[in-house]
């Protein structure tokens, strides 16, 4: 069986990227579910299974560990949006049980499974733009093409190019 390629899906060049892709650049291509490296690839290749890497740069995504933060993070965004608005229609409208019955779950319901997928996208944005996870080996590589070295600059601390050693 012949072994599987891991270039870029055939006829897809490598987009040219940007030397530094931001935090923030990077978690909101999650939430859209997309690379978070090139912005065009496809994050997910099913419903919360992330794709080995991304169709249109190669990126690898596999190493995430997203666990169950995104589901954390939905259950926080969806109780601080559902608890007021039930609160306030309970005060203003006082409706009988069975529509609360009716409004209410159907809405947790509709704002959990919507927003996990980005959620979770997100996550794994953020890991992959700080280097978590198994992302380092890809961060220190994005941090060498840059201008900028990983340890920061200031009067303590100097990056020698040439041999990778930190004076302090």
């Amino acid at each position: 069986m012949p072994a599987k390629s891991l270039a870029p899906a055939a006829g897809l060049a490598r987009p040219e990227q940007p030397a530094q892709v931001t935090t923030f650049q990077a978690a909101r291509r999650g939430f859209r579910c997309r690379c978070p490296s090139c912005g065009s690839g496809r994050l997910f290749r099913a419903f919360l299974k992330v794709a080995d890497r991304c169709p249109a740069c190669g990126e690898e995504v596999h190493h995430h560990r997203a666990d169950d933060f995104p589901a954390y993070i939905v259950i926080v965004l969806v109780g601080h949006i559902v608890v007021p608005l039930v609160l306030t229609v309970e005060l203003a409208y006082s409706p009988p049980y069975w529509v609360h019955m009716a409004l209410w779950p159907t809405m947790v319901f509709g704002l959990g499974v919507g927003l996990l997928q980005p959620i979770k996208g997100a996550v794994v944005g953020l890991q992959w733009a700080l280097g978590m996870h198994g992302f380092e080996a890809a961060k220190l590589a994005r941090d060498a093409l840059s201008e900028k070295p990983a340890g920061g600059t200031g009067p303590f601390v100097a990056m020698e190019a040439e041999t990778n050693v930190v004076i302090r």
